[in-house]
This record gives structure tokens, C-alpha cells and sequence, in this order.
């Protein structure tokens, strides 16, 4: 039984958590489109528009490592990571005092897991 589509599942409910954030702000502040002056509705479209970002790709790359017939506690391990990098980056990036360890960290941690999940693709193929 593969093991990324629930992570997955997880990361599915995140983007229509953070998709909802965005309207819910947009309709406080009365922003129909853009983002106008609104430091705090900047910061939900950045978080948001980041997941969207970094989200698909990487977990393309963890699907592969699994379907490489990989340990699953690899996977468990990347996806984990990866769960905890994003939650740690829309934290930081969603405070408009911004403690930039939570943003370093989670993009350190996001970076890590696409850099291992593809090596682990590369190395199996060599």
C-alpha cells in the first residue's frame, strides 16, 4: 500500500486551509483582487502561492522514491519533514513581525527533502 497519498490527504487539507485564510482576509478587508495595502493579506497569498509552489514538485519527487521500492520509514521521514518545513515557513511568513528562523527554517527543511528525495532517485538509478 503506497504511503504518500495519505500525506498527501494532509497536504490537500492544508492548501484549502490556507485557500480559505485568503478569502476569509480578502472578505474582512474588503480586497476583491490584489492585495492593495493589506501587509496581512500580502503575507496569506505569499504563504499560500509558496505551498502551491513547492508542494506539487516535491511530493512528485517523494512518489517516485516510493514507487522505487524505498523503506518506508524514508518516506515517512521525508514527508514528515516536509509537513513540518511548511507549517514552520506559513507561520513565519504569515506574521507581519516576522521571526525569519521559522521562514529559514522551512525552506532549509524543503530544500532538504527535494534534495534527498532526489539523490535517492538519482542514486537508485545509477
Amino acid at each position: 500500500m503506497l504511503i504518500t497519498p495519505l500525506y498527501a490527504a494532509v497536504f490537500g487539507l492544508f492548501f484549502v486551509f490556507l485557500s480559505a485564510r485568503v478569502i476569509w482576509i480578502r472578505r474582512h478587508y474588503k480586497v476583491a483582487f490584489g492585495v492593495g495595502e493589506n501587509k496581512k493579506l500580502e503575507r496569506a497569498v505569499r504563504v499560500h502561492g509558496n505551498f502551491s509552489e513547492y508542494v506539487p514538485l516535491t511530493f512528485l519527487l517523494i512518489y517516485f522514491v516510493e514507487i522505487e521500492n524505498t523503506n518506508a520509514m524514508w518516506i515517512h521521514a521525508l514527508s514528515i519533514t516536509f509537513l513540518v518545513a511548511r507549517c514552520s515557513h506559513a507561520f513565519g511568513v504569515s506574521r507581519i513581525k516576522e521571526d525569519l528562523r521559522f521562514r529559514v527554517c522551512g525552506l532549509f527543511l524543503t530544500g532538504v527533502v527535494i534534495c534527498a528525495s532526489a539523490l535517492m532517485i538519482l542514486v537508485g538509478r545509477l
